[in-house]
């Protein structure tokens, strides 16, 4: 199974909206997606985010008081070893987010009870995803947290129960590059 590794390096990028770009754009059906912030960091006017924001690939801290990290929420893929990875971000409250990053280059943090947190990417293809409850559990460093959805009847949360198929990998990649083809032309 293969697993996002994170980096810690700020994104100098500045984008005025969400987009969704391709993790492994080498291959032909693309198994991962992800947003480089938070969607609030994109309802901020350019001018404001450097003041506003501290950001960098796995954390986001806006206006000092809301806290954001990223992880991956993964979806099997039925008659498959492989797996479908959104590279999302979530809410946490202050508290677990220092104890998160107080254990972040620690061995230990693999044991870590999971922290509730809010979905904070408003994903394509799905009804509205931001505010999803999630459970966010923290793997071995250099692993991108996992992000498990509250069981729900949801599209995404059924989809990472059950798993989707490689059609709906198809469907995903039409649905992202139409989605990244819109906002580019606004």
């Amino acid at each position: 199974m293969r697993r996002r590794r994170s980096y810690g390096r700020t994104n100098k990028k500045e984008i005025s909206y969400e987009k969704f770009r391709c993790i492994h754009s080498e291959q032909e059906l693309p198994m991962s997606y992800g947003s480089d912030a938070p969607i609030y960091y994109y309802n901020v006017p350019e001018m404001e985010r450097r003041k506003r924001f501290e950001i960098n690939s796995d954390i986001c801290i806006m206006d000092g008081e809301y806290y954001f990290v990223r992880g991956c929420i993964e979806i099997p893929i039925i008659d498959s070893n492989e797996i479908f990875i959104w590279n999302i971000w979530v809410s946490l409250s202050e508290e677990s987010f220092n104890k998160t990053m107080g254990l972040w280059k620690l061995e230990e943090r693999e044991t870590e009870e999971p922290y509730f947190g809010w979905l904070s990417t408003s994903i394509p293809g799905y009804p509205d995803t931001l505010n999803l409850k999630t459970h966010v559990h923290t793997r071995a460093i250099g692993i991108r947290l996992f992000i498990e959805l509250e069981l729900t009847d949801h599209p995404l949360a059924i989809e990472q129960r059950e798993g989707i198929t490689l059609q709906r990998v198809a469907e995903i990649k039409e649905i992202v590059t139409q989605y990244n083809q819109e906002e580019d032309s606004e």
